[in-house]
């Protein structure tokens, strides 16, 4: 039984059976916060329509359901009168805390909305988790929806610095409290599958070195230039081989094309899909380093997976990627759009690895990830709205 002295908190944020880095860090900001308050995820019954969505399904289908937490699922994204309805459903919950998962300006008329209808009566207790302000490809629609949507916050949350700057543009001069995302070690690594088992089953040889590309494909994550870089990579290091994992939101002949310009087809691996959570795991261990090439970003979910994993990175200084590696301790930082750069950074890492022991950093990094310290920013909050 919830104690009913522990302050309430509403979620407004997709959660399982959703899948993505969304959903997941719904799920993990639920995990956190449910010891010492008492939460509830209002999550959507329509997220994206179909139509919108670039991928083959918006819902995990995997078998280990990892992130399933309790939730509501009521919030339509695109309708007028499901918006009424939540917002009298959070007025009949009395929060002390609402929180908003902000990550597209596709929400903007949802959640402007919501948190509108709830003004006169929560106007103070309107917190923004921001994961992104606008999308990486944001245009002047996106911009004007973010305002929008995020206008009626009392308060942010940033993920990271490069949010904080972004965040100034939007924010009206209201107070932006900062955390991380969370480490996500909640991909159970198999430690009775030796590596070089999982390697014969993804047809790798046991001696190749490899590079791990994770994700969905789009074009600001500069895949292109990875491929690019992978001759001059394979000059300074001929055992190295490419693993490409992850579902194409962008057309794959970009891509096969390169692999075939490049000569490279005997070192690179693609499966194109999104992967179900209970086969993660088989991807990061057979892995050696965990590359970023990112063209823009904020922050990356595939980041902390790998140091869930012990990974090492390579990342590309673009956005907030850089401000999460240690740069020589837990992984390598180099300049983006730049195929020498990441020839030269993986041959760094690799010089580094025989004198650095970078998975005993990376776990001293993931001890120190502020995301933990998230109950207490979250009471700090609320004090300072009862004040």
């Amino acid at each position: 039984m919830v104690s009913s002295n522990k302050k309430k908190i509403i979620i407004i944020g997709p959660s399982y059976p959703y899948r993505g880095g969304n959903s997941l860090f719904v799920t993990k900001t639920y995990e956190v916060l449910q010891n010492d308050f008492n939460v509830k995820i209002f999550n959507y019954k329509l997220l994206y329509p179909s139509l919108l969505f670039p991928g083959t399904t918006q819902f995990d289908k995997s078998e280990q359901k990892v992130f399933k937490v309790p939730s509501e699922r009521i919030v339509n994204s695109l309708s007028p009168v499901n918006w009424f309805i939540v917002a009298d459903r959070i007025k009949d919950e009395k929060p002390d805390l609402i929180i908003f998962d902000w990550w597209h300006p596709f929400f903007g008329f949802c959640h402007g909305a919501i948190s509108f209808l709830l003004k006169k009566k929560f106007g103070k207790k309107f917190l923004f988790i921001t994961e992104n302000v606008v999308s990486h490809e944001a245009n002047k629609i996106d911009k004007i929806l973010t305002k929008i949507g995020i206008g009626n916050a009392s308060m942010f949350l940033a993920l990271s610095d490069k949010v904080v700057k972004e965040l100034h543009r939007y924010s009206q001069n209201k107070k932006i409290y900062r955390s991380e995302l969370p480490i996500y070690d909640c991909y159970e690594a198999n430690d009775s599958e030796a590596v070089s088992i999982l390697k014969s089953d993804l047809n790798i040889k046991e001696d190749y070195k490899v590079l791990l590309f994770f994700g969905y494909v789009r074009k600001y994550k500069g895949l292109d230039i990875l491929l690019e870089s992978f001759p001059g990579i394979l000059e300074k290091q001929p055992d190295a081989f490419l693993l490409i994992v992850g579902e194409f939101y962008d057309n794959p002949d970009l891509y096969l094309n390169l692999i075939k310009k490049c000569n490279i087809a005997n070192r690179v691996k693609i499966i194109n899909e999104f992967v179900p959570n209970e086969e993660v795991y088989k991807y990061y261990q057979v892995s050696d380093v965990v590359v970023l090439p990112y063209k823009s970003a904020t922050q990356s979910g595939i980041l902390n997976i790998a140091y869930g994993f012990n990974k090492p990175v390579i990342v590309t200084d673009v956005g907030g990627l850089a401000e999460f590696v240690v740069d020589g301790k837990t992984g390598i930082i180099i300049e983006p759009n730049s195929t020498k750069e990441i020839v030269e950074g993986y041959d760094k890492l690799l010089n580094l690895q025989k004198k650095i022991n970078f998975v005993e950093n990376i776990r001293k990094r993931n001890t120190q990830n502020s995301f933990n310290k998230l109950p207490a920013v979250i009471n700090q909050i609320i004090d300072e709205i009862e004040e």
